[in-house]
């Protein structure tokens, strides 16, 4: 049933930031070092270059050097004695170690790119599914981002690659019940930090494309001097059917467990169209396609299932193959790209939708515009579908 959720307001993403580890690390060389673990299994090691060669990634950012080194230097790929293998303790203590200051670059950028300072902020969502600690990355940024030590907290954890979305949607959602907040949104994720030795081909799909990084943005009202910025429409959250097996995540002895069934591509390309016209209404197809990249048969399946032209789906492509997926953090390294490219091609008002997927089967799907130019209520009716 269609139900009217609420009446537009201008809310919008007012800045954007993302940031990346020092360590990068070629994609071929990753294979390589995985490939050379698996000596003993070589038929495996032979899938594994196959598939890390065709997952669409070229370069990956890791917090953690010892990939950068040979297969003796990296305990978490260990070819023999896995003893020393890093226990899920030891990968938490170097997650606590690295997402602060990987969230506070991307956090500053945000705040400088929106023109805010840290007193203006009254809310802050933190988004990370790869490690978790007391107090948490939302009351350390807090502590030395220097925001008010009364803003409103609202963690999201362990939600997979769909949160980053959820947490923009979210925080739309809290403009539109108090229009004077300014929402600090924060991903973080550290996910090489759970690379674990190979023992079947499943988890080489996992292993192939993920990597390190932490992005933000600032959600808030415009005011008449804001430009390039994205109005945020309506969307919603769906549990795709049959699907809860496909994407799995789970806390072991040795990191996280994460399981990719390569069902998924075609998941999504049965029951993504529908729920993109149950988004779109009335409303013809978008030009902008930010597509959160979770591996290349995905970018694929949309644009089979939507008719994309290639230029639709470039930005999600090069996050890919520059970054690799970034869980939480992929879907703003992509509206970042676009918002970007946009501004240098001097665009106009352009319409666009947003879509993340997570374990669930969950997809996120958001409605959105690109603004060059402060336009107060750019739609006066805008419905969400309950």
């Amino acid at each position: 049933m269609n139900q009217p959720l609420y009446n537009h307001t201008d809310i919008a993403i007012l800045g954007m930031g993302t940031a990346l580890p020092v360590h990068e690390v070629a994609q071929s060389d990753i294979a390589e070092l995985i490939a050379s673990s698996l000596e003993d299994q070589q038929d495996l090691a032979r899938f594994a270059k196959r598939v890390f060669r065709s997952c669409g990634v070229e370069t990956r950012y890791t917090v953690e050097p010892s990939y950068l080194g040979t297969l003796e230097d990296c305990r978490y790929l260990p070819s023999g004695d896995h003893s020393q293998i890093p226990s899920t303790q030891e990968r938490m203590d170097t997650y606590k170690r690295e997402a602060l200051p990987l969230g506070m670059e991307a956090a500053q950028k945000a705040m400088k790119d929106a023109g805010m300072s840290p007193e203006q902020i009254t809310h802050i969502i933190t988004v990370s599914c790869t490690g978790q600690y007391l107090p948490g990355l939302d009351v350390m940024l807090i502590r030395d981002l220097g925001l008010s030590p009364r803003v409103n907290r609202l963690p999201l954890i362990f939600q997979g690659c769909a949160a980053g979305l959820k947490a923009i949607q979210m925080a739309r959602d809290v403009v539109q019940g108090r229009p004077d907040a300014q929402v600090l949104v924060v991903c973080v994720e550290l996910c090489t930090l759970h690379f674990q030795p190979v023992k079947e081909r499943g988890a080489l799909f996992a292993a192939s494309f993920f990597g390190d990084g932490a992005s933000a943005c600032i959600v808030g009202a415009p005011e008449s001097e804001q430009r390039h910025y994205l109005d945020l429409g309506t969307g919603y959250s769906v549990l795709l059917p049959d699907s809860t097996e496909e994407m799995t995540w789970e806390v072991g002895n040795q990191g996280y467990d994460l399981y990719l069934s390569p069902r998924i591509p075609k998941l999504l390309g049965a029951h993504l169209e529908n729920e993109l016209y149950q988004l779109l209404g009335n409303d013809s197809l978008p030009e902008l396609w930010a597509i959160h990249p979770g591996g290349r048969g995905i970018v694929d399946s949309v644009q089979e299932v939507m008719n994309l032209r290639a230029e639709q789906t470039m930005y999600s492509r090069e996050i890919l193959r520059t970054v690799g997926n970034l869980s939480s953090n992929t879907i703003l390294f992509v509206l970042h790209a676009m918002r970007e490219d946009m501004k240098a091609r001097n665009q106009s008002v352009t319409e666009g939708v947003a879509m993340a997927f997570g374990p669930g089967l969950i997809a996120e799907l958001m409605k959105f515009t690109y603004v060059p130019a402060y336009t107060p209520a750019l739609k006066e009716k805008d419905h969400v579908l309950l």
